[in-house]
């Protein structure tokens, strides 16, 4: 595996390649992540991965600088999955001046869930997405279906700017007791991960009742919440959505059985995890 940390060292590699699969991430890699470039495999060749802690996308008092460089064990993990380059530049190598130009959601779209609580962070997503995507020039791009509204903007981003590039979804990766595998469960105390389990049994509990004929959004949003505040966890936000624009359903969708899904956010500790699962 290649590592290179230049836009023209990356270029220099992947010049003449028509069918590159590419993987970002942030590093600190897991299963998660690593099923990411199998499936990436099966898109294209070669595969591509990228490991850089996108600091537009923190918060001021997010985790930026505590968040998990495990830079060594990554490069292991990844040889061992057939990775064929590594993109892994510094902040000066990929923002060698202020980034000043930004991509910014719809508000529709970037303002609500995950952007009503982190306000600013969809802009650094999709602000260095479009700047992976053009130093990379993939043929396909694999996202997990874990960020959920990330994919659907990154997807629509994609479809408006007509990028040549083809995002693929990735099911979420999860431990057998159901927990939706994710970098920051490393913040977890032993007591507080074998509860953080419970967050997707909630949404397991919304979604029968959804099959089941209630339809009730509003309640079966507030039963969860309250579910979850009376074992400790700080929800702030479980809600039942249209898959195709995460918009909420109305009457007539829930009737029309349109296609749903449950997202949700809430802290466990000081550790915010994020679930969703289709209806």
């Amino acid at each position: 595996m290649k590592i290179v940390s230049s836009i023209e060292e990356l270029r220099d590699q992947l010049r003449g390649q028509l069918r590159t699969a590419f993987v970002p991430t942030m590093g600190n890699l897991h299963e998660g992540h690593l099923s990411l470039m199998r499936l990436a495999r099966k898109h294209g060749d070669p595969v591509v991965a990228s490991i850089f802690v996108n600091r537009l996308q923190f918060g001021p008092n997010e985790d930026f600088e505590k968040y998990p460089r495990t830079f060594a064990s990554d490069v292991e993990k990844l040889e061992k999955e057939g990775v064929y380059v590594l993109f892994a530049p510094t902040e000066k190598d990929l923002y060698p001046e202020p980034q000043e130009f930004r991509v910014q959601a719809p508000p529709v779209i970037g303002d609500i869930l995950e952007g009503e609580f982190r306000p600013g962070f969809f802009a650094g997503v999709t602000t260095v997405v479009l700047k992976l995507f053009s130093c990379v020039q993939p043929s396909v791009a694999v996202f997990g279906k874990k960020d959920y509204q990330q994919l659907m903007i990154v997807r629509n981003m994609a479809r408006q700017f007509a990028l040549p590039t083809k995002i693929i979804a990735a099911e979420t990766y999860r431990a057998e007791d159901g927990l939706a595998l994710s970098s920051r469960n490393g913040y977890l105390t032993d007591e507080q991960r074998a509860e953080a389990p419970a967050l997707y049994r909630e949404l397991n509990v919304v979604a029968e009742a959804i099959r089941a004929g209630k339809l009730d959004v509003s309640l079966l949003e507030k039963n969860a919440m309250e579910n979850l505040h009376a074992r400790g966890w700080q929800p702030d936000y479980i809600s039942i959505r249209k898959r195709i624009d995460l918009q909420l359903p109305t009457a007539g969708d829930l009737a029309q059985q349109a296609p749903l899904v449950v997202v949700a956010a809430a802290r466990l500790g000081s550790t915010r995890l994020i679930d969703n699962l289709e209806i």
